[in-house]
Order: C-alpha cells, then sequence, then structure tokens
C-alpha cells in the first residue's frame, strides 16, 4: 500500500464507521441531522491528515480523494437510511 492510499483510507473508514453509528444510534428523524456532521468531521480529518503529511506534492488530489469518496459513502448511507426510515 503507498503512503498515498494509506493517508485516504482513514477517512473514508471513518465516514463508514459514522454513516453505521448513525443509522444505529440515532433516531430516525435525526439521520439527516447527523450526516452533515459526520461528513463535516471526515473533511476536518481529512486536512488533518494530509498537512500531517508535511508533503506538497499531490495534496489537493489527496484531500480531494479524501473527502470525494467520504462524500460518495455518505450519499449512500442517506440513500440507505432513507429507505429504512
Amino acid at each position: 500500500m503507498t503512503w498515498q492510499l494509506a493517508s485516504i483510507l482513514p477517512v473514508w473508514a471513518l465516514s463508514i464507521v459514522g454513516a453505521v453509528l448513525i443509522g444505529v444510534i440515532a433516531a430516525p428523524e435525526k439521520y439527516f441531522t447527523w450526516i452533515p456532521i459526520v461528513f463535516a468531521a471526515t473533511v476536518l480529518v481529512a486536512f488533518a491528515i494530509q498537512l500531517g503529511i508535511r508533503r506538497k506534492e499531490g495534496f489537493v488530489t489527496r484531500v480531494m480523494t479524501s473527502t470525494g469518496g467520504s462524500l460518495i459513502v455518505l450519499a449512500a448511507a442517506s440513500g440507505i437510511l432513507l429507505a429504512l426510515a
């Protein structure tokens, strides 16, 4: 696994864990209140990880891939939660 991928996957994992926790813990009427909060947390974590690496090369691509993947995961989770609610 390359270091670029190792810096992206934790953000995606955080969004998956957040989506599962929302589905398990949150009340159905609060699902769509918590989805943007989880996304905001993943964006902050993505920036923290990428800034912690201290490499300029590919910074924008890594942040875009991290947050874009998280957005896709949470959009899919929103569809699933909408079907369950």
